[in-house]
């Protein structure tokens, strides 16, 4: 049955002179490999990554091994004077936390003041996270809450942004049904051009670099 895509693309084959694409042909060109134009530079993956993110109002802070990843938080929301509450992806759920802590695993609520998820990887080229949508990783974690806790494994920082969408493919849960890309606090200036963080998402998002 034709679709309406078919026939657009059929007229315009038509006006160029040009018949309908034989599978071989078509196939051939699905399998062409198209180069993009990446901005040139060298040097550490990391130190980029930590440079870029900083440099929109991010914070980083390494630790040695993902068990210290609590302490990390703590010492997050010692400094904002936060309840000792979070919001945690369930792809950390071996996290061992210090008495007196709330942890749970569901999306964040309205009341939720904090979150700490697990990033699919970073991209050094811009100083980006990539958090993909699921059940270990509720989309509510990187907009709900103030404050934002990303978990990243240093091996896990790419170079450029195409580097991260194979790793997206290679899933053993497939391709998510969403992808953010967070590259620090949202903000904005719409009023009297007074930049305002926090005005789509966390006033602060902080990455635990593990490793």
């Amino acid at each position: 049955m034709s679709t309406a895509r078919d026939e657009i693309l059929g007229a315009i084959r038509g006006a160029l002179g040009r018949g309908q694409l034989d599978d071989v042909t078509r196939a051939k060109l699905d399998a062409v490999e198209h180069a993009h134009i990446r901005p040139a530079f060298e040097g550490d993956l990391v130190e980029r990554f930590v440079r870029k993110f900083e440099s929109r109002a991010g914070t980083v802070t390494r630790v040695a091994k993902l068990s210290d990843v609590p302490k990390a938080v703590e010492a997050h929301r010692a400094q904002w004077h936060l309840p000792k509450r979070a919001a945690v992806g369930a792809a950390l759920h071996k996290l061992k936390w210090a008495a007196g802590w709330e942890i749970h695993f569901d999306a964040a609520g309205i009341e939720e003041t904090l979150s700490v998820s697990l990033a699919v990887c970073g991209i050094a080229e811009t100083g980006s996270l990539l958090f993909a949508s699921g059940p270990e990783s509720p989309i509510t974690h990187n907009f709900v809450p103030d404050d934002q806790v990303a978990v990243l494994p240093v091996e896990h920082i790419v170079k450029w942004f195409e580097n991260a969408w194979p790793i997206l493919r290679q899933r053993e849960d497939g391709m998510p049904r969403a992808t953010n890309i967070v590259s620090g606090p949202s903000r904005t200036a719409d009023v009297e051009q007074t930049v305002q963080l926090g005005a789509h998402g966390p006033r602060r998002v902080h990455v635990v670099l593990v490793g």
